[in-house]
C-alpha cells in the first residue's frame, strides 16, 4: 500500500512539474507585439483583455462575429494581425465563431492543461494574445480541423470592392 501512494505521489509531482514548465515555456517567448498589462488594458476593451492577455472564454452564442459570413478577414483585436480569412469560417453549432484553417505563420499552437487535461490552445503569433483551442471534428470534406475562437479575440476587416 506504500509503494502504491509514493507511485500516485510521484505521478502527481511529475505532472505538476511539466504543466510548470509549459507555462514558464509561454511567458518566456518575445512576440513582435510585446507590451505590458497596463499597456494592454488600455488598448483592449474589459472582454478583450479577459480573453486575449488571461486566455479566458466568452459565452457560447455572444459573439455578434459567430454569424458572420460576409467577405473579409478576422484580425486579431490585439495587434491587428490577419487570422482567418472568411471563406474558411463554418457554422460548427457551439456558438463560437469557427474556422477550418488559419492564415499560414500567424497563429501559434501551445498546449493548456486548464481544465485538467491537455488541449491545443491556438494563440496570435505576433502577439500571443490567446483565440481559443483547435479540435478535430471539423468540416471532413476540408482540413477536419475546428478553429474554435473568441468572437472578442477577434475584428473584422470587410473585404474591399473593385471600385474601392
Amino acid at each position: 500500500m506504500k509503494q502504491f501512494i509514493i507511485l500516485i505521489i510521484g505521478a502527481l509531482v511529475i505532472s505538476c512539474t511539466g504543466v510548470a514548465q509549459q507555462e514558464t515555456k509561454k511567458q518566456n517567448k518575445a512576440y513582435a507585439v510585446s507590451k505590458t498589462n497596463a499597456e494592454w488594458k488600455k488598448i483592449l476593451t474589459s472582454d478583450q483583455y479577459y480573453i486575449l492577455r488571461q486566455a479566458g472564454t466568452e459565452r457560447p452564442f455572444s459573439s455578434p462575429l459567430n454569424k458572420l459570413y460576409a467577405s473579409g478577414t478576422f484580425h486579431c483585436a490585439a495587434c491587428n494581425t490577419p487570422l482567418y480569412e472568411s471563406k474558411y469560417k463554418f457554422d460548427s453549432g457551439t456558438g463560437w465563431p469557427s474556422f477550418d484553417r488559419a492564415v499560414e505563420g500567424n497563429i501559434e499552437k501551445d498546449v493548456d492543461h486548464k481544465l485538467g487535461y491537455a488541449r491545443t490552445e491556438l494563440l496570435c503569433n505576433t502577439c500571443g494574445g490567446h483565440l481559443g483551442h483547435i479540435f478535430n471534428d471539423g468540416p471532413r470534406e476540408t482540413t477536419g480541423m475546428r478553429h474554435c475562437i473568441n468572437g472578442d479575440a477577434l475584428v473584422f476587416v470587410p473585404k474591399k470592392s473593385k471600385n474601392e
